[in-house]
């Protein structure tokens, strides 16, 4: 058994124990590249679309939507710092990311604007700034959460050491600077990482080594192509990926990346780098279509989403989302596949189709 293997979580394998399987089971075996007794499923919504379905359900329970939809997974977060208002309107969060907040029929959706580093102009701007420490985090009840949540598989968390530095000190100062001032870039995505590092080891303490799942966060790519060259991957992302995800695997976890956009050209090395689960496969283009992500890569990584959230759940049937959940879970036939959207559910997605993308019958 090397380094990354799963804790063995019953005597017998997947394809013995498909009648006694549990949720958490279920996750872990699809992520061993093996067969569960069915899709595992997840669900990630923004607060407007989740009080949208709330409404068409005629409750306000989040727990009983994710029994109500066989959601095999629970996500778990320590407390963080509340945000606070810098100007009328404006917000800042304990990182320095700031944002408005959009008006929407169900509530309020976060736009992001320049951080609080968009003004740097130097390393000495960079260094003096205010930056959190995993101090800042209440931990006191993910214990009390892991035994709430037992039978199901757990993932914890919001690393990202790419995009949210990139949201902080401002895309377009964070593009030019990988060109201009490289030491400005590794120096806050070190920040960042050695934030989260602690942050995930302080966790998984909390827990006693229960939490299942860490996520880590970095969009890649647009709907065209990838974002950055693959030198600038090398030497800007990929040895910060490398850190978390070997730190993971050492608390007994494993790595779902998140990036949105077209991809595929990363997926070799994200492999490589350690990443377990790759979300949310946006289906941007034939090379994302799951049948080609299944040739070119199963049994080597798990996927985890790719139910179009721009046509097919905004604007489709329920039978037509159907449809596509089949096509996803077919084509990967049980294994290597958690189903979700294809992004969090988003408010103008109707509360029918995200029933049915549960639903497949």
């Amino acid at each position: 058994m090397d380094g990354r293997a799963l804790p063995l979580v019953a005597a017998k394998g997947c394809l013995e124990m498909e009648s006694q399987m549990n949720s958490r089971e279920r996750v872990l075996c699809a992520i061993r590249h093996e067969r569960p007794d069915r899709i595992p499923r997840d669900f990630w919504a923004e607060k407007p679309a989740l009080n949208r379905l709330f409404a068409k359900l005629g409750h306000q329970d989040e727990e009983k939507v994710l029994q109500l939809l066989g959601i095999d997974i629970r996500h778990l977060n320590a407390r963080t710092p509340d945000e606070a208002e810098i100007s009328p309107g404006t917000f800042q969060n304990f990182w320095g990311e700031r944002y408005v907040y959009k008006p929407t029929q169900w509530g309020p959706m976060r736009e992001d604007s320049k951080g609080a580093l968009a003004d740097a102009d130097s390393m000495a701007e960079l260094e003096t700034f205010s930056y959190p420490t995993p101090d800042m985090f209440d931990y006191s009840e993910l214990a009390k959460q892991c035994k709430k949540y037992d039978p199901y598989a757990l993932l914890y968390g919001f690393a990202d050491v790419w995009q949210r530095p990139a949201l902080v000190r401002g895309w377009e100062a964070w593009l030019m600077d990988m060109i201009d001032r490289p030491e400005m870039v590794h120096f806050l995505s070190g920040k960042f990482t050695d934030f989260y590092l602690e942050d995930y080891t302080r966790a998984a303490e909390a827990s006693k080594g229960r939490i299942d799942i860490y996520l880590l966060i970095s969009d890649l790519g647009t709907q065209r192509g990838p974002l950055i060259s693959p030198a600038m991957f090398q030497e800007f992302v990929a040895p910060y990926i490398k850190q978390m995800a070997d730190h993971i695997h050492s608390l007994n976890g494993r790595v779902l990346f998140h990036s949105c956009g077209l991809i595929h050209q990363f997926i070799p090395q994200l492999i490589s780098l350690g990443v377990d689960v790759l979300d949310p496969i946006q289906p941007v283009g034939e090379l994302m279509t799951p049948e080609r992500l299944k040739t070119d890569f199963g049994g080597r990584i798990c996927f985890h989403g790719g139910i179009d959230m721009q046509n097919i759940l905004t604007l489709g049937t329920p039978e037509q989302v159907r449809q596509e959940v089949n096509r996803y879970c077919e084509t990967f036939n049980k294994g290597d596949y958690i189903l979700g959207p294809a992004h969090l559910f988003q408010p103008d997605v109707p509360p029918e189709n995200i029933l049915a993308v549960y639903n497949r019958k």
